[in-house]
C-alpha cells in the first residue's frame, strides 16, 4: 500500500511546526510548506494523503490552491484553516470539495479526527480509481464487435436476441462471449457485472469507452 502523507501548507512556522508534530504524534508522516507555491512546486500530479490548508496567505491564497488543484485534477482532500469564521468563504470551500474549515485556535483533537477521516476517504478513492483503470485496461482488449456483444449481453438481451440486432448466427455470438470471457478474466455475466460495479462503471460507459 502506498503511504499516505499529510501536507500542510501555512506561511506561520510555528504552526506548520505544531501541526507536524500534532501529526506526528499519531505517527502520521508529514511535509510542510510555507506557500501554494512552493507546496504545488513538490506536490507532482498524483499526491497521496491529504492537505491541510492555511486561507490567508500571502501569494496565492488557500482558496486559490483548490481552485488551481482541481484545474489541475489532483485530487486530494482539503482541511482548512483560518483565523475567523467567514460563511460565504466556508460554504463556498465545502462546495467545492473541501472536508473542512477550522477556526483558529485549532482544537488538536478535532483536527485530529478530520484528518483520519479525510486519509480513509482518499484511500478509497485511490483504490477505487485504480480498480476503474485496470478495468478499462481490460476492456481495451477487446475489439469492436466484441465490445458490442458485451454492451447488448449486460443489458440483459439473450444470445439469440443479440444474433438478430447484430443479423450474425448465434454460435458467432456464443463465440464473441468466449473470447469477451477470456480477455476479461471472467466466467459469467455475473461475475463481469460484479467487476464492473467495482470499478464504478456503469453499462454507459463501458459503452462508450474509445477503442484502443
Amino acid at each position: 500500500m502506498i503511504s499516505t502523507t499529510v501536507f500542510i501548507v501555512d506561511d506561520d512556522a510555528g504552526i506548520r511546526r505544531s501541526l507536524a508534530l500534532l501529526m506526528e504524534s499519531e505517527n502520521l508522516k508529514t511535509a510542510c510548506f510555507a506557500s501554494a507555491d512552493a507546496f504545488l512546486a513538490a506536490c507532482g500530479p498524483k499526491p497521496d494523503g491529504c492537505l491541510i490548508l492555511d486561507v490567508r496567505m500571502p501569494g496565492m491564497s488557500g482558496l486559490q490552491l483548490q481552485d488551481e488543484l482541481a484545474l489541475r485534477g489532483i485530487q486530494l482532500p482539503i482541511i482548512f484553516l483560518t483565523g475567523y469564521a467567514d460563511v460565504p468563504m466556508t460554504a463556498g470551500a465545502m462546495r467545492k470539495g473541501a472536508v473542512d474549515v477550522i477556526v483558529k485556535p485549532i482544537d488538536g483533537a478535532v483536527l485530529l479526527e478530520r484528518v483520519h477521516d479525510a486519509l480513509s476517504s482518499h484511500v478509497l478513492q485511490r483504490d477505487a480509481e485504480a480498480l476503474r483503470l485496470q478495468f478499462e485496461a481490460r476492456l481495451a482488449l477487446l475489439t469492436p464487435r466484441e465490445r458490442e456483444v458485451l454492451v447488448l449481453a449486460m443489458s440483459g438481451m439473450p444470445n439469440k436476441t443479440i444474433s438478430k440486432e447484430m443479423a450474425i448466427s448465434v454460435r458467432t455470438i456464443e463465440g464473441y462471449r468466449t473470447n469477451i470471457f477470456l480477455k476479461l478474466g471472467v466466467d459469467s455475466l455475473i461475475e463481469l457485472a460484479q467487476q464492473a460495479a467495482s470499478a464504478g462503471m456503469p453499462l454507459a460507459d463501458i459503452a462508450n469507452l474509445p477503442q484502443s
